[in-house]
């Protein structure tokens, strides 16, 4: 049981979350206060020990990872099953816009929130919740040959973040838990394999910067 913590981590701010656009898998850059937000995130990383951060390669998350390894010493590693879900012809728009626009895929995905695929490659959160627990059960692999107790960062995003916690997290209503952004959400490992949710949506570091987050659950961003 050498991978004992993993903290999840939600990329900078961008200027679409000023805005509350949907940015599924859209390459945007973080804002100025994004950056301020990880340079700050950045020591709060290196004290926890973390031995390797992995990352979306979704544009915002690798400029995250980025400044984050600048204080840790070593290269993250990218991998695209960590992305935000891929939220189809929604992609750019806001809330009320797809309310307005396509009230009957919003009806069915509300009815449907696992399954429903958004029109224009969309992805459901069963699509999501499969390709990111096999991204994890690899980290899993790869870090439980090691002696000592490991801990590690991934940078992903809401949607991400939500459905491994539901999937690894056995207990515990998890529906109200927002991500902002540059949060910290850590995991730990018990000593029967379990894993129990220890700080979620942590925002301490950033010392009064606002973090922000998309309302839910109408739904994820």
């Amino acid at each position: 049981m050498a991978l004992k913590r993993v903290m999840f981590i939600r990329p900078g701010e961008t200027e679409w979350n000023l805005l509350g656009r949907w940015q599924g898998w859209v390459a945007v850059p973080l804002n100025e206060h994004g950056q301020q937000q990880v340079k700050r995130l950045s020591g709060f990383i290196r004290n926890l020990g973390v031995r390797m951060l992995y990352s979306s390669d979704t544009q915002r998350a690798a400029e995250t990872a980025e400044i984050l390894a600048e204080n840790l010493g070593f290269e993250p590693k990218l991998d695209e099953r960590w992305r935000e879900r891929h939220i189809g012809h929604w992609q750019g728009m806001i809330l009320p816009e797809v309310r307005s626009w396509y009230p009957d895929e919003y009806e069915a995905m509300l009815n449907k929130l696992d399954d429903y695929r958004v029109d224009g490659g969309g992805e459901s959160r069963n699509d999501v919740r499969a390709r990111v627990t096999e991204a994890f059960n690899e980290i899993l692999e790869e870090w439980d040959k090691e002696d000592a107790a490991i801990n590690i960062g991934v940078i992903t995003h809401t949607t991400a973040i939500r459905v491994l916690l539901e999937t690894l997290i056995e207990s515990g209503d998890l529906t109200e838990v927002p991500f902002g952004n540059s949060s910290v959400t850590t995991i730990t490992r018990q000593d029967d394999n379990t894993w129990k949710l220890t700080a979620a949506n942590d925002t301490t570091h950033l010392e009064g910067l606002e973090s922000r987050y998309m309302p839910e659950v109408e739904y994820d961003k």
